[in-house]
């Protein structure tokens, strides 16, 4: 598959089902808690680890127990395979380390 192709939800329901990311638009949206403040600054650690190593990077918001993240490929203006890659590998590490989806 072209890392450039614009994905459709449709496209990509199968891919995200099961983790806390939902595909609207032209993003994919997901959103954890954590007990606290560190435990979201920890999995945010990880996150931009990966994010370096993949070369893409999600808009964050962080706050006390919670980051939430906004993934989409602003090069072309959508969702592409990069954007799924990079939302399956983040709900990989909450669930390692014990945050559960949502706001």
């Amino acid at each position: 598959m072209d890392p450039r192709q614009i994905l459709t939800p449709a496209e990509t329901a199968d891919e995200l089902a099961g983790t806390a990311f939902v595909h609207t638009g032209e993003r994919i949206d997901g959103a954890y808690r954590t007990d606290d403040f560190a435990s979201a600054v920890a999995l945010l650690d990880e996150v931009a680890a990966v994010a370096d190593e993949l070369n893409h990077h999600p808009d964050v918001q962080l706050g006390w127990g919670r980051v939430s993240f906004e993934l989409s490929s602003h090069d072309v203006g959508g969702v592409t395979a990069r954007d799924v890659e990079l939302a399956r590998r983040i709900d990989a590490l909450a669930a390692a380390q014990g945050a559960r989806p949502g706001n």
